[in-house]
């Protein structure tokens, strides 16, 4: 094992050589110096020293001061004092400063080496201490990028499994494909402007994606008839909202999801369905998406008509504030650019479905171009 250093600082020559005689007969090796600028230097030119043993009072700078400058440039030194002053207040000072032990003169051997001793392995300790969080340190921030790592993976995995339900619908109805991403594009838009960011807003843009979900168990017949329904056939139908719910609820990572994608054909004043919730009862998102779904089917030909402008179906959403729309949101979606939307529109139909679906579902982390 390699003898531990010690520095001795005092400025009588007598001292000095006593002290390092004492402490090689204990088998450390002892380095000695006059006063506080020799022994600065020493700790400066290296290697570390395991212990400084300083006498208070010096001339120049005292004991203290140099306990305050080995405290600054060399933290983690042990520091004994050595004095002959026995004074409670100089005591204190000294372990205020830093100091680990205080050493009165005149002293025996075996107080020197117990002191010694002691401090030493104060400092041996110090030292574990100070590598064992270094090295915590770097486990865990391997660990956290690992981790990172992980959930990025994970990410990607909902990603995919998003992408995967949406094309599973629009195999299903090719009339209303893209119906999807362009409304979940405009949730997230009104979203922001409103102010929601984070996990919310990521909430938010699964629950419009997955809005139509539960069609999947609609029978064509009545998914695909190109007339008009019978009412039998509108209950069916709406039906779709449980059957999302009931499916989107057992994937743990949707299951905040799910409430939206349940009530997404609620009305702000009761008349919607399932449930009839009024106002605030509905959930916020399905609140936003009530609108985005409007400005979409308006904007959007279906078998029965053309599509409109956007001008006419902010108005139409105007008209229905209050009713249909919860009032506080459709203030925020009138002030909002007309233009935006369309040129939303056209950025969603330039962009390939894969690079969208990613977008769409993780809206926080490459947010599309909005609203100004």
């Amino acid at each position: 094992m390699p003898q531990e250093r010690i520095l001795v600082v005092d400025d009588e020559e007598a001292v000095r050589g006593i002290l390092a005689a004492l402490l090689e007969r204990n088998g450390y090796a002892t380095t000695v110096a006059d006063g506080a600028d020799q022994a600065l230097s020493h700790l400066q030119r290296g290697p570390a020293y395991d212990l400084v043993l300083s006498d208070i009072m010096m001339p120049g700078t005292d004991g203290l001061s140099l306990l305050q400058r080995i405290c600054t440039d060399h933290p983690g030194t042990p520091v004994v004092m050595v004095t002959a002053v026995q004074d409670v207040h100089v005591a204190t000072n000294a372990f205020r400063n830093g100091a680990v032990d205080y050493l009165l003169k005149p002293f025996a051997r075996t107080q020197l080496e117990n002191v010694v001793t002691r401090a030493v392995e104060h400092g041996r300790l110090q030292k574990q201490n100070a590598v064992y969080r270094q090295n915590l340190e770097e486990i865990v921030a391997s660990r956290t990028a690992q981790l990172r790592a992980t959930m990025e993976d994970l990410e990607r995995s909902y990603d995919t499994t998003l992408e995967a339900m949406g094309n599973a619908l629009d195999l299903r109805d090719e009339e209303t494909e893209g119906h999807s991403r362009r409304v979940t594009a405009y949730t997230i838009a009104l979203a922001r402007a409103m102010g929601l960011h984070g996990e919310e807003l990521k909430v938010i843009a699964r629950g419009a994606f997955l809005h139509d979900l539960g069609k999947i168990a609609t029978p064509d017949s009545i998914l695909l008839k190109p007339g008009k329904l019978e009412p039998e056939e509108i209950a069916i139908m709406r039906e779709h909202c449980r059957h999302g719910y009931e499916i989107v609820c057992k994937i743990p990572f949707l299951k905040d999801a799910a409430e939206m994608v349940y009530s997404h054909q609620e009305r702000f004043d009761g008349k919607g369905y399932p449930r009839g919730l009024v106002g605030e009862q509905i959930p916020l998102g399905a609140r936003i998406f009530a609108i985005a779904d409007t400005l979409d089917a308006i904007t959007s030909d279906r078998p029965y008509r053309k599509a409109t402008s956007f001008a006419s179906a902010r108005d139409e959403i105007a008209r229905c504030s209050g009713g249909q729309f919860d009032p506080r949101i459709v203030a925020i979606f009138l002030k909002m650019p007309l233009k935006s939307w369309s040129e939303l529109r056209e950025e969603i139909a330039r962009l390939s479905p894969a690079v969208l679906s990613a977008r769409l579902c993780r809206p926080s982390v490459a947010p599309l171009p909005l609203e100004d």
